[in-house]
């Protein structure tokens, strides 16, 4: 996960409740007439599961993203971590980690972030050469992400720019989720009155206050790891089994 800054993140502290809300059976079968990418068209043909699924039942996969900057349109995927998920479990033994040469130059303060060097990417495979198995990993599944806008801005990129299709899919953004719980307007208000800073939800951050192990940033597959455990942890404290899927998705 690529460093987000301060502005950029309260810029980020839009609650679920105003999530707008899409019938995603529809888009998918909607797309699945579409879309002409074999893999892509298979990921669509899958289908998603009803909005009215409980979380208990809810099939997903936590996906991670280390990218060369934060603009999709300028900058690349460097690095993807993926591990399936339920809320009850974490099949780390299916977990993928790619690292890709990226289509743009690597940047100094990406390196410094991540820690991919040039020499890391050089026998490196191109995102191309993933495409078909990242999809399939993700087929029938929820995708969920810490601050979901990148994974999903960062993936309809890199599709459009090698098979001339973007994608669409809903996402479990625990961000989000950690806004909603942790951000209620009146505890940052007497936050702001105490000359406080907001209450932080960055990864890191957001997994400590549900007593989760520290682990060491920007590592793909770690994030993603560390993202299926705090979604856990927010399950287990804020939701139900029997809540809906729709409750926390968009």
């Amino acid at each position: 996960m690529f460093y987000i800054g301060k502005n950029q993140l309260a810029r980020q502290g839009k609650t679920l409740a105003k999530t707008k809300q899409l019938d995603w059976s529809s888009r998918f079968a909607s797309l699945a007439k579409t879309s002409k990418y074999p893999a892509l068209k298979a990921f669509y043909q899958q289908s998603v599961i009803a909005a009215s699924t409980p979380m208990a039942e809810v099939p997903m996969v936590a996906l991670d993203f280390e990218t060369t900057g934060l603009d999709p349109s300028r900058d690349s995927i460097v690095s993807i971590g993926l591990v399936p998920m339920s809320i009850s479990r974490i099949r780390c033994g299916e977990s993928k980690h790619w690292i890709i040469k990226p289509e743009t130059n690597l940047h100094t303060a990406s390196v410094v972030v991540h820690g991919i060097t040039h020499s890391a990417v050089a026998d490196a495979p191109d995102f191309s050469n993933v495409i078909d198995t990242l999809l399939g990993c993700l087929q029938g599944k929820i995708v969920v992400a810490h601050h979901a806008p990148i994974e999903r801005r960062f993936l309809h990129a890199a599709l459009m720019r090698h098979i001339q299709e973007g994608i669409e899919f809903p996402v479990i953004d625990t961000m989000a989720i950690e806004a909603q719980f942790s951000r209620r307007k009146s505890q940052e208000i007497w936050r702001s009155l105490l000359g406080r800073q907001r209450t932080s939800i960055r990864l890191t951050d957001s997994r400590t206050r549900y007593h989760l192990p520290y682990y060491r940033q920007h590592n793909a597959l770690t994030d993603a790891i560390a993202c299926a455990e705090l979604l856990q942890a927010q399950c287990v404290t804020h939701l139900t089994h029997d809540t809906p899927v729709s409750a926390i998705w968009s």
